[in-house]
């Protein structure tokens, strides 16, 4: 990739391009990881409280710009703008639990002592050193913040690659971390798209985090075993519902299509396939195609829109051929179906019913506002489908019975599981997956650790 390579930031409701800039090609990043490994030691040795500091001052000044942020996310990932103050919402708790939970997480631990033996054994966490964050563009500020922050906070230098679709936003991150504190050379923003990610990659790092799809987590996967390194993927999922019959179906209906189509259905735990008793199958299907009327598509910057353009242009692509596939193969369009013929990259909220395994929209991501509903004959059924897949981060049940669900949930593979919730993500609780959704995790104190390396001190006095 050319140094002058230059990445055209597109406003994906519009179609048209917002600025153009320059693309870090692989000297520029050369010279940023040069500068990244010669400050990190510093960093590492700066107290944690100065650290965590660093990461209060972030908090107030995302909260003193919030509507500004919100703004910027809308016009280039095209997310409704209500949409985009809720997920920075979400972040003031997110760095709420970091600051809150770090010191603690990252202290020193005595583990055993015999004072027989003037013997002690303790653990101590220290950095990886120098990471890679290569992070999504459907929640930047959610996503990005469960790997760099922690990862600032034990003391570790980030080389961080906002995604080509988020790329002002990183900016943003980038800019508001520099006046908090964190040194330039310690938080280092590095621009492109694929091109640039696989250059950064090649980079001899402490350790690689990355978000986005599993074809490109695999390679990524391939490249860093070979050096030893971390690498922790978040590769994304198709993500289960299972509807029982003993729910209230209208109510049940509004929250698992909330799940479905949120963010346009681009979350890596968007409800991807449902799965519905067949004693109620035809009610709830009725009460979730009269939900999904109710979403307003359109302009992202006005507050009553739910549904915005997609992100990805090449996704349109995708969801027209699971629908074809669909219809193809016997499926039912209960509503929508196509792409709007307006500009920009639209895509009309769309149901379908009479879906089988058969049909890539039961087996392939979709990250749309592309919804398939399988009536299914009992419990153990319903099971067995939600497990017919590669895909393991998420999966939920709706029913008011609490043994039910928990028997349910404990037969399903995934990462997370919900009862009568879902597309949910706690920073107290691990977020991980299982098969093609990744390898390791972020979030809880685990998330924390996750960016160190455990040391065993055995301690004898003379």
């Amino acid at each position: 990739m050319p140094a002058a390579a230059t990445l055209p930031i597109v406003n994906p409701a519009t179609g048209s391009v917002i600025l153009r800039l320059a693309a870090d090609g692989p000297r520029e990043i050369a010279q940023r990881y040069a500068q990244a490994r010669a400050a990190q030691p510093r960093w590492a040795a700066t107290p944690i409280r100065k650290r965590v500091a660093a990461i209060e001052k972030f908090r107030e000044q995302v909260l003193a710009r919030a509507d500004t942020l919100a703004e910027t996310l809308t016009k280039e990932v095209g997310k409704p703008i209500r949409q985009s103050r809720n997920e920075i919402k979400g972040l003031i708790a997110r760095l709420d639990f970091f600051i809150t939970e770090s010191g603690r997480t990252l202290r020193e631990e005595k583990v055993f002592a015999d004072a027989s033996q003037h013997l002690d054994e303790r653990i101590t966490h220290e950095p990886l050193g120098v990471i890679t964050n290569i992070s999504a563009w459907n929640y930047p500020y959610f996503v990005g913040s469960n790997v760099f922050v922690p990862a600032l906070v034990a003391g570790n230098a980030v080389l961080y690659k906002p995604s080509e679709f988020a790329t002002l936003t990183g900016r943003h991150i980038a800019d508001l971390l520099h006046a908090s504190g964190v040194p330039e050379d310690v938080f280092v923003p590095v621009i492109g798209g694929g091109a640039t990610g696989a250059a950064l990659v090649r980079q001899p790092v402490d350790g690689v985090f990355f978000t986005g799809s599993y074809a490109t987590g695999a390679k990524i996967a391939a490249s860093a075993g070979k050096r030893m390194i971390k690498v922790q993927l978040e590769l994304g999922g198709k993500d289960p519902v299972y509807v029982c019959d003993d729910v209230d179906v209208k109510t049940a209906a509004a929250a698992v299509a909330d799940g479905a189509f949120y963010n346009t259905g681009q979350s890596c735990c968007s409800v991807e396939r449902i799965y519905v008793h067949e004693a109620i199958h035809d009610a709830f299907v009725d009460a979730f195609v009269a939900e999904v009327k109710t979403y307003k598509v359109g302009d992202p910057r006005d507050e009553s829109t739910y549904i915005g353009p997609l992100t990805r242009r090449a996704q349109l692509d995708v969801l027209r051929r699971q629908v074809a596939d669909a219809k193809r193969k016997g499926a039912t369009v209960a509503i929508g179906g196509a792409p709007i013929k307006r500009t920009g990259n639209w895509f009309a909220p769309t149901v379908l019913t009479d879906v089988d395994h058969s049909m890539l929209v039961m087996r392939d991501e979709s990250f749309g506002p592309v919804i398939g509903i399988q009536a299914v004959a009992d419990d153990a059924a319903a099971i067995e489908q939600m497990n017919d897949t590669e895909y393991g981060l998420t999966a939920g049940v709706y029913t008011p019975d609490a043994a039910r669900a928990r028997r349910i949930l404990a037969r399903v593979n995934s990462g997370s599981v919900y009862w009568n919730c879902c597309d949910r993500v706690s920073p107290r609780l691990p977020w991980s997956g299982v098969k093609h959704s990744g390898i390791g995790l972020t979030l809880s104190t685990m998330g924390i650790q996750t960016f160190t390396r455990p040391k065993a001190w055995h301690l004898r006095s003379a």
